[in-house]
C-alpha cells in the first residue's frame, strides 16, 4: 500500500475480529516497523508489552471504560518507555556508527539529559507517540486495523504490568481485523488554522 494510501485510510476502529489471530511473522513484521521510527540520540526509549494473557486483558478492559477492542483486537500493544534509558550502556546506540560519531554523541547525551527530568520525560513520550505511528501504518500497509487508546485506568494497568519505576506508560494499540467499519471522520482543522509561518 502507498504511504499516502495508508496515512489516509488509517483510522481508530472500536469492532475486531476476536478469533483472528497473527502468524508470529506478521507480529514480528508489525514490531520491526515501530522500531524503524526515530529516536533523540537513537537511544530507543520505547519498551512494548504485548498483552498476551486473556485474563489480562480482561482486567485491562475493566479499568479500560469496557472498550470491547481491548479484549477482541488480535495484538494489545502497551506503549512504555525506559526514562532513564539514556544512562543504561548508551555505547550501545552508536555501536555501527563511525567511532568519531559514536563518541560525539554518545559523550553528548549525559549532559544534554543529566538534571533535566521533563525532557527526560518528553523525549521518551515522543519516542513512544513515533513507534506508535509507526505501527498503525504498518498495520494499516498490511490490511488491517488499530485503535490507539489513553481511556484506561494509567496507574492500575502500570501496576498489572509491573512497570519499573524508572519507565513511563503511554497509550495502549488494539491491532486486529477490523468487523465494522469506523464512524465517518469527524472533520480535520483547515490548514490556515493549524500552519503558521516563522512563527505565531
Amino acid at each position: 500500500m502507498d504511504a499516502f494510501d495508508a496515512i489516509y485510510q488509517r483510522r481508530a476502529v472500536k469492532h475486531f475480529d476476536p478469533d483472528h489471530r497473527f502468524t508470529a511473522d506478521e507480529e514480528k513484521r508489525l514490531l520491526e516497523a515501530a522500531i524503524q521510527a526515530p529516536t533523540s540520540f537513537n537511544i530507543q526509549h520505547w519498551r512494548f508489552v504485548l498483552a498476551k494473557d486473556p485474563e489480562l486483558r480482561r482486567k485491562i478492559r475493566a479499568e479500560g471504560n469496557d472498550q470491547a477492542q481491548m479484549t477482541d483486537a488480535s495484538l494489545l500493544v502497551i506503549m512504555t518507555a525506559d526514562v532513564m534509558a539514556w544512562k543504561k550502556d548508551p555505547n550501545r546506540y552508536w555501536a555501527n556508527a563511525p567511532k568519531d560519531v559514536a563518541e560525539l554523541l554518545v559523550n553528548w547525551m549525559a549532559p544534554f539529559h543529566e538534571g533535566r527530568e521533563w525532557l527526560q520525560r518528553d523525549e521518551a513520550q515522543r519516542s513512544i507517540g513515533m513507534a506508535m505511528q509507526n505501527l498503525m501504518l504498518a498495520a494499516k500497509a498490511m490490511g488491517y486495523d488499530s485503535c490507539p487508546m489513553i481511556g484506561f485506568e494509567i496507574d492500575k494497568v502500570a501496576e498489572m504490568i509491573r512497570l519499573p519505576d524508572d519507565h513511563v506508560m503511554g497509550p495502549m494499540v488494539a491491532i486486529g481485523k477490523a468487523t465494522k467499519d469506523p464512524w465517518p471522520k469527524p472533520g480535520q482543522l483547515p490548514l490556515s488554522e493549524v500552519v503558521l509561518e516563522n512563527g505565531f
